[in-house]
This record gives structure tokens, C-alpha cells and sequence, in this order.
């Protein structure tokens, strides 16, 4: 059959994901034991509680229709966690939405608040799913580097006004992927402030908050003053509680901006459903025991890599949170992309380039902290033989 793709559809490559697990297929069928630090897929299991909560409500005769959304103890089980986590205060049932894993509300968000030609504030390098949604909406990305000089943080002071003033959305991820830059109150503060001045919608992916390695608590953009007038957060139970593969996340924040979200989803989907949603309250409500163990398991293995990297000559990205590393490999003679390769081949282990990320990511890799700590430091030891 002859058929085309569609002019939108020429706009989204290929990734590379696809081509990195051939070319290390390729090394095992060689002979080589391969250490996939590539994606950030947990490894570890969710925890019993949530698993005998996803089996006992999946046995129930009734738990197999449409949700049409959240079931209303999903969206009280959030507001009880942002409570307890980080004193933020949400009405269940207008300040929280549930998505279809965190992808699928970062890719549609631009639809529902971006005319085509619209500026949105992304950063580069960063996260894939933000350009893609983007492109869908047809707008147009303004890319903020993320630079050492600034710690690895939007300098939002660098954006041309009148860049700022066609802006209608800033994507920030605080930590980050694939920089695990750290936020602060007083960062969210200025953010807060900057979308007053321009009239900025913002969203912060955090994904990642509960991957922090000091301190007592996560932190949220909802905890800046002023947060909910101007912005949204996302999070999803994929990284913290280990439930990537049942795709269950939320945004929380603005009320007038969810319903919009909430009236585009309408069409789009009929829910998640229900045992999973039973499996995200019962990890939500345990998030204190499910997480402290978390972050203990990713403490150790992110100070192993990192000073066994900065050891070997990489130059390490500071970072006191996130799954990822995000490091200048020492053979510059390649590009991230011919470096990633030549790592498969010479000794097993699955990187990502950075300019998957973005141009500014060149020279780079992420690296997943997603092995045990006993093949992280094997990994270590075989990149000590890379020529």
C-alpha cells in the first residue's frame, strides 16, 4: 500500500533508544554481559503493601469498567500527601488531576494552552517528552541552557523580553533529567515572579522529588508564594514508587487550568484503572516507609558512581538528588553519540548520549542509577580498561 506520513509526523525522529538496545543486543550476542544504565526504569519492585493492594482489588468482579478519572480517593490520597510532605494544601477535587503516567500529561499539556506560533520556555538540555508535546501544539521552543556557570538552573534573567513576552508556558524539572540540578524556595520564588511579570503559565516536572540525598523533606513549586496563581506540578508513582509500568500520575496546582486539562482529557481517555488507582493510594499513604528506603538504596549508589567516575577523570555534574548522573566522559575525541557506541562495544555498559537531551548535552552522557550497587562497581571496574 502506498501511503505517507503525515507532515506533524515528520517532525518527531526517531529516538535513539531504539538504535542504543540493538547495537547492545548486538554486544551480548558477541558475548558481552551487558550493564544497561541507560533508562530510568526502577529496578526496584514496588512495595509489598502496594502489590497485595493492586492484587486484591484486580480479584474484585467489579473493579473492570471505566473510571472516566481519578477516583476520588486517588485525588484525597494526593492531597493528603502534599499535606504531609511539603504543608501544601490542595482540593482534591479541583486542584488535582490524574494522568495516564506523567508523559502523557507533559506531551498534551501544550495543546490545551499554546496556540501555533507560541513561545514555551524549555530547557536544554532536557527532558524528551517536553519538546515532543510541544511540536504537537505547533508552537515554537526557546531552549535555556543549562550551564555550570548557573548551577545547572534556568537563568531566567537571560531570556530576552521580548522573548518572555510572547511566552504563554515555562517547563522547569527540578531535579532534573537529564541534570539533577537541586532546587531551592527562593529559585521557585523568582520563577513565580518572572511568570507574574510576563503572565507565564508554568509547569515543574517533579518527577524526581523524592530523590533527594540531603535534607528532611521533597521539595515543591507549590511551596513558592504565589505558586498555584501562576502554575501547575507534575509527578507520577513510576520513579518514587516504582510503578513505571502502571502509568499513573497527577498535576496539582491551578484550578482553572486543570479544569482546562480536565475538558481536553475528556476526549482523549477513559481513565486509569481502578486496582491501579487503589495501588497509588495505598503507596501515597505510605510515602514516608516506601521512600526512606528508596533514597538510602539511591544515596549509596549515587556516591559510589559519581566518585568513582570523578576518580577515572569524568567530570561529574554537582548533584545532591535524582536517579541519574549526568557527567563529560574523558575520550572527547567523540562525539556522545560515537562515545555511547564505543562504550557498548569496549565494555558492555548502556549510556545515554546527551544531545538526546538537546544540543547543549553534547559531550555528555546520562547514566541511569538503576543497577545494584555491586554492578555499579563492576561497571566502574570495566571503565577502567576504556581506550
Amino acid at each position: 500500500m502506498n501511503f505517507q506520513r503525515s507532515q506533524l509526523m515528520k517532525q518527531f525522529p526517531k529516538a535513539i533508544f531504539g538504535d542504543l538496545k540493538a547495537a547492545a543486543n548486538r554486544a551480548k550476542a558477541q558475548g558481552q554481559t551487558l550493564i544497561d544504565l541507560s533508562l530510568g526504569s526502577p529496578d526496584l519492585p514496588p512495595h509489598p503493601l502496594v502489590r497485595e493492594t493492586l492484587s486484591t482489588a484486580a480479584a474484585l468482579p467489579d473493579s473492570y469498567g471505566y473510571t472516566l478519572g481519578g477516583i476520588d480517593a486517588f485525588h484525597e490520597a494526593v492531597a493528603r500527601y502534599y499535606k504531609r510532605r511539603v504543608d501544601v494544601t490542595l482540593d482534591p477535587a479541583s486542584e488535582v488531576l490524574q494522568t495516564i503516567g506523567s508523559q502523557e500529561g507533559l506531551v498534551h499539556l501544550p495543546l490545551a494552552f499554546c496556540n501555533p506560533g507560541d513561545i514555551v520556555l524549555t530547557t536544554d538540555p532536557g527532558y524528551v517528552a517536553y519538546e515532543a508535546g510541544i511540536r504537537l501544539a505547533k508552537a515554537e521552543a526557546y531552549y535555556m541552557p543549562l550551564t555550570a556557570e548557573h548551577h545547572y538552573l534556568p537563568d531566567l534573567n537571560a531570556i530576552p523580553p521580548h522573548i518572555a513576552q510572547r511566552a504563554t508556558l515555562l517547563i522547569l524539572n527540578l531535579p532534573g533529567n537529564p541534570v539533577p540540578a537541586m532546587p531551592s524556595l527562593q529559585y521557585f520564588n523568582e520563577v513565580v515572579a518572572f511568570a507574574k511579570k510576563y503572565n507565564i503559565i508554568v509547569l515543574h516536572d517533579a518527577a524526581y522529588s523524592e530523590f533527594y540525598f540531603e535534607g528532611d523533606a521533597p521539595m515543591s513549586f507549590l511551596q513558592a508564594e504565589g505558586a498555584k496563581d501562576v502554575g501547575m506540578e507534575t509527578n507520577s508513582l513510576s520513579k518514587s514508587f516504582s510503578l513505571a509500568g502502571a502509568r499513573i500520575a497527577y498535576l496539582v496546582g491551578n484550578a482553572d487550568m486543570l479544569d482546562v486539562l480536565r475538558a481536553l482529557k475528556s476526549n482523549l481517555d477513559y481513565g486509569i484503572f481502578e486496582p491501579i488507582q487503589r495501588a497509588a493510594v495505598t503507596a501515597l499513604d505510605h510515602a514516608e516507609m516506601i521512600t526512606d528506603t528508596l533514597r538510602q538504596t539511591f544515596k549509596v549508589r549515587h556516591t559510589l558512581l559519581r566518585e568513582g567516575l570523578t576518580n577515572l577523570g569524568w567530570d561529574v555534574a554537582p548533584s545532591s538528588g535524582g536517579m541519574f548522573l549526568y557527567a563529560k566522559y574523558p575520550l572527547q575525541q567523540f562525539d556522545d553519540v560515537a562515545f555511547a557506541y564505543h562504550l557498548i562495544e569496549q565494555t558492555g555498559i548502556v549510556v545515554v548520549p546527551g544531545s538526546a537531551f538537546g544540543k547543549n548535552g553534547a559531550q555528555h552522557v546520562r547514566i541511569a542509577l538503576v543497577q545494584p550497587e555491586s554492578v555499579l562497581q563492576e561497571a566502574l571496574e570495566r571503565l577502567q580498561t576504556l581506550v
